[in-house]
Formats: C-alpha cells, sequence, structure tokens
C-alpha cells in the first residue's frame, strides 16, 4: 500500500528541517531548497580532487578495487568480497560489509556503515549514516544518524525516463511541483531518519528530519515534514481454508 505526502501547510512552500549540519566540502554549495543539487556538480567537484591513490588501511586481497580516486580513511574496516569503483571517498572508521557495491561515485561520511550486498551509487551519507543490511541507495543523500531498514530501497528512475519531480503536499505550494532538473533521484532523508524493514521510497522523496517510516510503507514522491510516523495502515483477514491442507507429517 503506497503512503501519499503528509498534508501540512508551511506558510511558504519550503522544506523541512533536514540537517543539522553539512559536511564541510559540500557546505559553501548546499542550498536547503534544492538539497539534490548537492548530488551534481558539487559531488563532481570533490570527487574530481581526489589523489589517484590515498588508501591508508591495508586492504584485504579479497576486496575489488576499479578505476581511479579511490581514497580511505583510517580505521576504516572493508570486509572480502567488497567491490569498490572509484572515484569514491570513504571516511574514517567507516564500516563496509561483505558484498557491498559502491559505484558511480559516492562519499561516505566518518562513522558510516555500508552493510552486506547493500549497493550505493552516486550517492552522500553523512557521518554516522547507516545503510546496514539489503539496501539500494541510489542517487540519494541519507544525513547524519539515518538508519535504513533492512531490505529499503531507495528508487532513483522513473519507468519513463522524465525527469523527477517533487509535489507540494500542502500549504502556498500545493498542487505545484518542484522540478529538480535530473532523470535520476532517490531520496533526500534528513538526519536521524529511520527506516522500517522492507520499505520502499519512490524517486523524489524529501524526509525531514528525525521522522520514521513503518516497515513495508511504499513512500510516493513528495515532501514529508520532520519528526513525525510515516505509518501503514493493514488488514490481516485469516479465514479457514476451503480445502483442509495435508496433515503434517508424524516423526
Amino acid at each position: 500500500m503506497a503512503v501519499e505526502p503528509i498534508l501540512h501547510t508551511p506558510v511558504a512552500p519550503s522544506l523541512p528541517a533536514l540537517f543539522a549540519a553539512v559536511p564541510a566540502v559540500f557546505a559553501e554549495a548546499y542550498d536547503p531548497e534544492a538539497p539534490w543539487a548537492l548530488l551534481g556538480e558539487p559531488l563532481t567537484a570533490v570527487l574530481d580532487a581526489l589523489p589517484s591513490d590515498a588508501i591508508a588501511i591495508r586492504l584485504s586481497p579479497e576486496v575489488h578495487l576499479a578505476g581511479d580516486r579511490i581514497a580511505i580513511g583510517r580505521g576504516t574496516r572493508i570486509h572480502p568480497g567488497v567491490v569498490i569503483e572509484g572515484p569514491v571517498w570513504i571516511g574514517r572508521d567507516v564500516e563496509i560489509r561483505p558484498g557491498a557495491y559502491i559505484r558511480g561515485g559516492a562519499w561516505i561520511g566518518d562513522g558510516a556503515v555500508v552493510g552486506a550486498n547493500t549497493e550505493i551509487k552516486c550517492a552522500i551519507l553523512f557521518p554516522g549514516a547507516h545503510a546496514p543490511h539489503l539496501n539500494y541507495v541510489g542517487d540519494s543523500i541519507l544525513g547524519a544518524g539515518v538508519n535504513l531498514g533492512a531490505g529499503t530501497i531507495l528508487s532513483n528512475f522513473r519507468h519513463d525516463g522524465r525527469e523527477i519531480r517533487i509535489p507540494h503536499a500542502g500549504g502556498p505550494g500545493r498542487g505545484r511541483t518542484l522540478a529538480t532538473g535530473r532523470r535520476k533521484l532517490g531520496a533526500v532523508l534528513g538526519d536521524a531518519v529511520l527506516t522500517g524493514c522492507n520499505s520502499v521510497l519512490h524517486p523524489g522523496c524529501i524526509v525531514g528530519r528525525g521522522t520514521q517510516i513503518y516497515p513495508g510503507v511504499q513512500l510516493r514522491p513528495g515532501i514529508y515534514p520532520a519528526a513525525s510516523l510515516v505509518k501503514l495502515k493493514q488488514e490481516i483477514d485469516i479465514v479457514p481454508m476451503a480445502k483442509p491442507g495435508p496433515e503434517a507429517p508424524r516423526w
């Protein structure tokens, strides 16, 4: 069941509070009314400025590196089976678990976690952000302290290939959409946003700081307020089978 954006009435059609602080390398370029813009030229400029080899840890032979400009900070643990395609910046004390795939340009802040079989593509993870279990994070920004539940998907592409536009849920901007200028955009999650297991965020979700999204929610594109609960209403109907099933085996 898909969940529509929660109605709210700000004084102006602006975005909710997202981040207490923006990493220094992005602070000058950050526009609070278009946070997704960091995924364009600002991210490219930061990654283009990386040295060709700045790896401050010893890597297992089972870690696979490809491409140029891969930077990895001290104290970071990268488990066997990880694939990293540069350019990428990985901060200090990051954990990247087995089977993770990082590609397409990524910036991963200090203390972040990239979980087993998680894919990160063209994304920014603020310090302490966690994508720890079977996640897809495409063309997205995770604020500090974000935690994605197991199986959470941040979808980044419309089937028709059109520009991702973000509808206003309420207030003076109701009925209008924000043009992002991007054909690929996942989600922008404010600090400390939590998602439940198997939630799916459709392309173009902006979620305010501290909001929690229940398991199984399919979140439509839109602007969701800070400090809120996004719930899934579900009814479970248990009825007798028309034809009884086989008896349990006797051991």
